[in-house]
């Protein structure tokens, strides 16, 4: 397809073919590693990159974060371009610097290993839980939503965080309709909903359904998280409830008039028959956990368990089932639409295809770039410092998607289940606090995050941008933070 503005010459492709691989051999760095390097078992070898593999990783965040506050109209239209470009610009000097095979390698089990799953997860729970519809006026008091968030923190842990958000941010938002302001409410529902809520179980949040996938038993995580998961979401319902107490107390009456907040309604639910498909995503998800039938489908880059496989496509159906016997009419009270899980959906291909050599980086350890930051993980003794794991699991979290750093900090601590959870039992929980708590800080730290942020925005709310949100979170959420270090560390 031609593209006014956008025709290029012969010439002006060599020329970008050999910027291209200058940038290439640019990126490789002074090792000389660049010809010879393969994947070892968890994809492209880190040690012969340079930190500027992260550049393509950064400029995409930057995008992410000024895009919607900068050029607004431009950035909803063609978001999905701009973040192909950071791809783009990830893969093609990976193949020029390591080879085709190497980079298509590298792709596919990022791809088929990693993203497919974890979207289509995401797409069953947005699907499901989309067809679940609380008709009705609930008066959105701080009690109220106090109880909202409550309800939510507790939902996430038993259908995952995905799934209480998708049921109960719309009904938590109309609640509030005509009310001057209530960004701290859906800011405070995706702290405690779409991240700390899901701490107690595997279902709950995906690096710990990871962790669960190498060999942590599932009440684990509930016994060793559920202190700091209790403080925490105890002061947070505490700090919202008098916070959006105030802001309540100084509404004008006539704007609540106007939203209905004069009185409650009786509440009934429809499409009801999709929480049995919620309870069957949960069985899909446990049942292929706990099926090993040792079958494996080989492909370029890895391969593909027979279970895992299977639990996707079951996802699939389930969420094809709930498209099929739920009503038009339900969906459309429900305000469902497709927007929020494509542009999830997009920009988290790129996220995922640029993180490819940032995590490459991490997983090459004391060999790779990354070096001064991994030898902060270890004491002078050679045993594990267990701050460093929290704090950097955590931030990195906010920045790089919550599950795959969480895995890499898993591997860096020996990746022994058995070894990390009795011995260096303390490690593991240090990792898993600091990958599900600090998930929150961003949109992009956990992928329930952005979804909420679209939906939000898309009935009217007023959400702060990618760095407005970071100042919302770090304000409330860092205090908290540095509690939980002090206490449980």
């Amino acid at each position: 397809m031609r593209v006014p503005g956008l025709m290029i010459s012969a010439t002006g492709k060599k020329c970008a073919a050999y910027g291209l691989s200058m940038f290439a051999a640019l990126l490789a760095g002074s090792t000389g590693a660049s010809a010879a390097a393969g994947l070892d078992s968890h994809g492209l070898d880190g040690k012969g990159l340079s930190v500027l593999w992260a550049l393509p990783f950064a400029g995409l965040l930057l995008s992410i974060a000024l895009g919607p506050t900068l050029f607004h109209h431009f950035w909803e239209r063609h978001y999905g371009k701009i973040a192909a470009f950071w791809a783009v610009l990830t893969l093609a000097p990976l193949a020029f610097a390591r080879g085709w095979a190497v980079a298509g390698e590298a792709t596919l089990h990022t791809l088929l290993l990693e993203y497919v799953s974890f979207i289509i997860l995401l797409f069953a729970l947005y699907t499901i839980a989309g067809g679940i519809f609380l008709s009705g006026r609930i008066r959105g008091t701080p009690l109220t939503n106090t109880g909202f968030l409550a309800l939510g923190a507790t939902l996430a842990s038993l259908i995952g965080t995905t799934g209480a958000s998708m049921i109960l941010i719309r009904p938590l938002i109309r609640a509030n309709a005509g009310r001057a302001g209530i960004v701290h409410i859906v800011v405070f529902f995706i702290l405690l909903v779409s991240n700390i809520g899901g701490a107690l179980t595997p279902l709950g949040d995906p690096p710990l359904f990871l962790g669960f996938m190498r060999g942590v038993d599932f009440f684990w995580t509930t016994k060793a998280l559920f202190k700091e998961t209790l403080l925490l979401s105890v002061i947070l319902l505490g700090v919202f409830y008098f916070w959006d107490r105030a802001l309540f107390r100084g509404e004008k009456r006539s704007s609540l008039d106007a939203g209905g907040q004069e009185a409650d309604e009786d509440i009934t639910i429809y499409g009801g028959q999709n929480i049995i498909l919620l309870i069957a995503v949960i069985g899909v998800i446990l049942g292929a956990a706990a099926w090993k039938p040792g079958v494996s489908i080989p492909f370029p880059g890895g391969v593909i368990e027979l279970q895992n496989l299977l639990r996707d496509l079951a996802l699939l159906g389930l969420a094809l089932i709930s498209l099929a016997i739920t009503s038009k009419g339900t969906r459309e009270g429900n305000e469902f639409g497709w927007g929020p899980i494509l542009e999830v959906a997009k920009l988290f291909a790129a996220i995922f295809i640029c993180m490819i050599p940032v995590l490459a980086m991490l997983k090459a350890g004391l060999a790779g770039p990354f070096a001064p930051m991994v030898e902060m993980v270890t004491l002078n003794d050679g045993g594990p410092n267990n701050s460093a794991y929290f704090w950097l699991t955590g931030l990195l979290s906010a920045f790089l998607d919550n599950a795959p750093t969480y895995l890499v900090f898993f591997e860096l601590a020996g990746g022994d289940p058995a070894l990390l959870m009795s011995t260096l039992s303390q490690t593991l929980k240090a990792i898993s606090l600091g990958a599900v708590f600090m998930g929150a800080l961003t949109y992009i730290g956990n992928a329930p995050n952005l979804m909420v942020a679209v939906i939000a925005r898309d009935m009217g709310v007023k959400m702060p941008g990618f760095f407005g949100y970071m100042l919302w979170s770090f304000g409330i959420l860092g205090p908290l933070l540095v509690l939980v270090w002090l206490i449980a560390l």
